[in-house]
């Protein structure tokens, strides 16, 4: 992977002036990440804001806070950059949108990826959002029987899975998850684990007997030095698994099904942009993904002994050889 160019921001929490008089200033962007140094100038956020002519330090100023993987931190960043009075705020992930939530009424917010907003208390309801949030949910009830059948086509004697699944989200897919297993006769370990615990949860899938892993989506989880764990540790105990994206399939997970998160994050900086030409985030539909992508790590494969379908090489969106 090439190296990225970072985009570096004051970390003070110091307003940013806006311009007096006849000159208009340029549009706040405030962005609060989980992670750290996500941001480059190749994220898919930036380029879509960039498409709608929104460029930091040109067009406009992007303030960028990153709790760096610690959830403890997400409140107080939240809280600096409303005190920063951006013109919008675009957040990813239940927790990083919970922290915006609670420290602004009146900022609008985009969210650019997260689940249900509707059962988080986010949006009022999908059609109609109600209040000063809006943007990309990734709501699909044939999601979570889609990636069970696809780790069935690797491994088809699979029929107990463990799922791992981080506490901090509440039940987030567990019930459609639990309906399709039990349709495809598959049995679920329900592994409720913070990111420190990972290690804690394979020993527990051992002892369960689990025969293949499901992770389920978190940011908490989408960390590489976590990703790099969750992969290695399942090769270790021989679970062919399921993971959320490419990244995880990168760093040794054996498959991944899910939206596409770059068009989402495009389509949220489409969603900022509207909403800085004078749209209401309690007008904009949240939207739903149409795109799913399937990505297979053939190492991985071969490391437990799986043949992969020919089949399932031809749908994959790529392939890690």
């Amino acid at each position: 992977m090439r190296r990225r160019h970072f985009i570096t921001v004051c970390a003070g929490a110091v307003a940013v002036p806006r311009l007096a008089g006849a000159q208009k200033a340029m549009p706040i962007i405030g962005v609060l990440l989980y992670g750290t140094k996500q941001l480059h100038q190749e994220h898919p956020l930036v380029t879509g804001l960039r498409d709608a002519g929104l460029v930091d330090g040109k067009t406009a100023t992007i303030l960028l806070r990153e709790a760096e993987g610690r959830p403890e931190r997400l409140p107080a960043l939240a809280a600096e950059l409303v005190a920063m009075t951006p013109d919008i705020i675009i957040t990813a992930g239940p927790q990083p949108i919970r922290a915006v939530k609670e420290a602004t009424s009146t900022i609008p917010i985009v969210m650019a990826i997260v689940s249900d907003p509707v059962t988080y208390g986010f949006v009022a309801s999908m059609s109609r959002p109600a209040g000063n949030l809006t943007g990309m949910s990734m709501v699909n009830t044939e999601l979570s029987s889609k990636r069970i059948a696809l780790l069935r086509e690797v491994a088809p004697d699979i029929s107990r899975i463990a799922v791992f699944t981080d506490p901090t989200m509440g039940p987030q897919g567990l019930d459609e998850t639990a309906t399709a297993a039990h349709a495809l006769g598959v049995n679920l370990q329900i592994l409720p684990l913070t990111a420190t615990e990972i290690p804690h949860g394979f020993t527990e899938a051992k002892r369960g007997q689990a025969q293949a892993l499901l992770v389920m989506p978190t940011p908490f989880y989408n960390l590489p030095e976590v990703r790099q764990q969750l992969g290695a540790l399942a090769v270790l105990q021989g679970l062919p698994s399921m993971c959320e994206e490419i990244s995880y399939v990168r760093d040794g997970c054996l498959l991944s099904y899910g939206p596409d998160f770059s068009a989402m994050w495009r389509r949220a900086a489409v969603y900022a942009n509207k909403i800085l030409k004078g749209a209401k985030p309690s007008e904009l539909p949240v939207e739903q993904p149409t795109k799913f992508e399937l990505f297979v790590n053939l190492r991985t494969a071969k490391a437990l002994g799986l043949a992969v379908p020919p089949m399932l090489l031809v749908q994959a969106d790529d392939v890690i050889e």
